[in-house]
C-alpha cells in the first residue's frame, strides 16, 4: 500500500511551517529581539513531521 498522499499532505505542512519559521526569523532580526519564542518548539515539530514522511515513502528517516 502506498502512502504517498499522505506523505505529500504532511511535506505541505512542513513547507507551511518552514514559512512561518522564516517569517518569525525575519521579524526577529528586523526588530532585534532575539530568536523567537516558538522557534525551537516549530524546529522540532517540523523534524517529526520530515521524520513521518520519511516513514511512510518507506524511507529511513536517518538517510
Amino acid at each position: 500500500m502506498s502512502y504517498d498522499h499522505l506523505a505529500e499532505r504532511l511535506q505541505s505542512v512542513a513547507d507551511d511551517l518552514d514559512e512561518i519559521m522564516f517569517d518569525q526569523l525575519r521579524e526577529a532580526s528586523a526588530e532585534r529581539t532575539g530568536r523567537p519564542a516558538d522557534d525551537k518548539r516549530l524546529a522540532q515539530a517540523r523534524r517529526a513531521i520530515e521524520k513521518a514522511v520519511h516513514l511512510l515513502r518507506g524511507r529511513d528517516p536517518a538517510d
